[in-house]
Parts: C-alpha cells; structure tokens; sequence
C-alpha cells in the first residue's frame, strides 16, 4: 500500500495530511485557502491519487506560512508514500491545457530537490490568493518529496486558467512518475542502483 499519513506542528501552522498513491482522486480539502483547496483537487483529481489535507495557520497573517507548509507536509507524505521507489517509472510529464493556457509539467523521482519554476502570472492575485505563494508551495513540496520538477506555463492571458493548468499538468505528471513499470519490477529505475 503506497500510502501515509503526515503531522507538521509548528508554532505557525498544524498540518495533517493523508494520502494514497493508488487512490480514485478524491479529495478532502480544508486548508483554509480556498483556491489553494481548489488546485490541489485538481491535483487529486488528475494525479489519481486519494488526499486529505486539514490546516490551520496564521492566517490572520497571510497565507504564506500555511501554503508554504502544506506544500512541505504533501511533499513528505509523497517521499514516504513513493518508498524505495523500485519499479516505479520514475519521470513524468505532462501538458495541459484550458482555454488559451497551456502549462508542461515535467518530474523525476531524482532524491534530488530542484525546480524550475517559469511562470509569469497576468496579475498578482486570484481573488484573495497571491500568485506568488505558488512557488512556495512548489518549492517546498520539491525541497520535502527529494524531486526534481520543472513547471513552464507556455501561455495564457487569465491567472486562473494559468494556475489550474500547472497544477493540474502537476497531478498528471506525478501520476506517470509513480506508476509501475511492468517491465521493471523490482528495480531502482537508475544505472546508480539508488535514488
């Protein structure tokens, strides 16, 4: 069973997350920021992967803190999920479109955190969400999962369609990276014999 449950307290946030790779894409969503709640159904969704987030911050603050967190806490929970990662594909990648955006998301399970993070937002906020708390919680989920994400937003003129479409290429990409190989069952995907 590819699945974990993960608590990060800290005197800012409390997060708990739960999640299963091998889920239906439900998800149970209450961080306290709702567009942050709406990308990662779609993250649920089209990763194919169970995920239960519960947050509390300080949000009296800002969201900063509990964005960069839940991406933390997720990222974890997907390190500890994906295991020793034999027989997994190991890359993924995905384009997606809605309207005029278009977003590619590409993933390798490296045990390496890196990322290049290419979106220029239209404007700085989607409602009450501040775009920029995007690369926060991209970056703290690639510093926490030990992943190497590269996130390129290719077009759009409208920051919603532009969010979702990163996110939703992100579901679909790691939903190709955690998939079983049946070709190669039982081996680290890498000629290093470890990732």
């Amino acid at each position: 069973m590819r699945q974990t449950q993960i608590t990060r307290n800290t005197l800012e946030t409390q997060i708990s997350v739960s999640l299963n790779l091998d889920g239906t894409g439900k998800a149970v969503l209450n961080t306290g920021v709702p567009f942050l709640d709406h990308m990662l159904d779609q993250v649920a969704r089209h990763g194919m992967m169970d995920l239960e987030i519960a947050a509390k911050g300080d949000l009296h603050i800002d969201a900063h803190h509990t964005v960069e967190d839940i991406g933390i806490t997720l990222g974890q929970a997907f390190a500890q999920a994906i295991g020793d990662k034999k027989g997994l594909r190991r890359y993924g990648h995905a384009y997606v479109p809605l309207d005029e955006a278009l977003s590619r998301v590409v993933v390798d399970l490296s045990g390496r955190p890196g990322m290049e993070f290419n979106v220029k937002f239209v404007r700085a906020r989607i409602g009450e969400f501040d775009v920029d708390l995007t690369n926060e919680f991209f970056q703290g989920f690639v510093n926490h999962a030990m992943v190497t994400l590269h996130i390129d937003n290719l077009s759009g003129d409208n920051a919603h369609h532009q969010a979702e479409t990163v996110f939703k290429a992100f579901g679909r990409a790691l939903r190709m990276a955690v998939e079983l190989d049946p070709r190669a069952t039982g081996m680290i995907p890498s000629t290093k014999g470890s990732l």
